[in-house]
C-alpha cells in the first residue's frame, strides 16, 4: 500500500483509465496535475489515503470492461487517435456551444449575469484550443510518427528546428494547465454545471454539454500529457 502511495496520479490513470473515476469522485486532478503523488494529494485535500488506495484496488482488481489500453498503442496510432476523436469533438463542439452559450446570455443574462462570464471563458478557452491543436498537428504531432517511422526503418533522426521534444512538450502542458484552470472556474461558477431551476432545455443542454466537453478534454490531456509525451521523450533519448 505504501508503494502506491507514491506513485503519481498520472500513472494509475495511464495503467488503467478506469480509475480516473475515482480520482474525479474525489476532485482529483489526473490530467493537467497527473503528476503528483497520492500522498502528496490526499495531504493538499485532506483526504484518507488508505480509504482512496483501497478504491483504486478494487477498481484495478476488478475485471476490465473492456477498456481500451492506451498505454500499450504504438505513438503513431495514439497520435492519429488523438487527432480523429478528441481534436475533432472540440472543432465540433465549440461551434455548438458557443452558439448556445450566446443565446443563453441573450435569453436569461439579465437574471443570470454570471453566464456572461461562462460565455466569455469558453470562448477564450475554445480560441487558445484551436491553436495549441494546431501547434500539435503543424509541429509536434509529426515529429513524434517521424520518429516511430525513423526507429522502424533504424534510420538516423534528423534534429527539428525546435531542439529537442521536450521543448514543445513543455509548451503544450503549460497550455493544458490553463484549460485545466480556465474550465475549474467554470465548474465552480456552474455549481459543477447545475442549471438553475428556472432554466429552460437549452439552459440544460448547454450545461450538459460543458460537463461532458470537460470530461472528454480531461481525457483528451491525459492521453497525452501522462502517455503520449511521456513516451515521445523516452523514444527520442533512443536516439542520442
Amino acid at each position: 500500500m505504501e508503494n502506491l502511495k507514491d506513485k503519481t496520479i498520472g500513472s494509475f490513470v495511464a495503467k488503467d483509465f478506469r480509475t480516473a473515476a475515482v480520482f474525479t469522485k474525489y476532485q482529483i486532478d489526473f490530467c493537467c496535475k497527473g503528476n503528483r503523488s497520492l500522498t502528496e494529494v490526499c495531504e493538499k485535500q485532506n483526504i484518507d489515503s488508505d480509504v482512496l488506495v483501497q478504491n483504486l484496488i478494487d477498481v484495478l482488481e476488478s475485471e476490465n470492461n473492456n477498456g481500451t489500453d492506451f498505454n500499450s498503442w504504438p505513438l503513431d496510432l495514439l497520435v492519429d487517435y488523438i487527432e480523429k476523436t478528441h481534436h475533432r469533438y472540440v472543432e465540433d463542439k465549440s461551434v455548438i456551444l458557443k452558439q448556445f452559450l450566446d443565446k443563453l446570455c441573450k435569453v436569461h443574462g439579465e437574471a443570470h449575469p454570471e453566464l456572461f462570464r461562462i460565455n466569455e471563458l469558453f470562448t477564450e478557452g475554445a480560441g487558445e484550443l484551436a491553436q495549441h491543436m494546431k501547434k500539435e498537428e503543424l509541429i509536434l504531432f509529426p515529429f513524434i510518427k517521424r520518429m516511430v517511422k525513423t526507429k522502424e526503418e533504424n534510420g538516423v533522426l534528423t534534429q527539428p528546428s525546435f531542439g529537442n521534444v521536450s521543448n514543445p512538450i513543455a509548451m503544450m502542458m503549460q497550455e493544458h494547465d490553463n484549460e485545466g484552470e480556465r474550465f475549474r472556474e467554470i465548474a465552480s461558477i456552474t455549481n459543477n454545471y447545475t442549471p438553475p431551476s428556472d432554466g429552460c432545455t437549452t439552459y440544460k443542454v448547454t450545461f450538459a454539454m460543458l460537463k461532458e466537453f470537460e470530461e472528454d478534454l480531461h481525457k483528451h490531456i491525459h492521453l497525452e500529457n501522462n502517455i503520449l509525451f511521456n513516451k515521445a521523450v523516452v523514444l527520442e533519448e533512443e536516439f542520442a
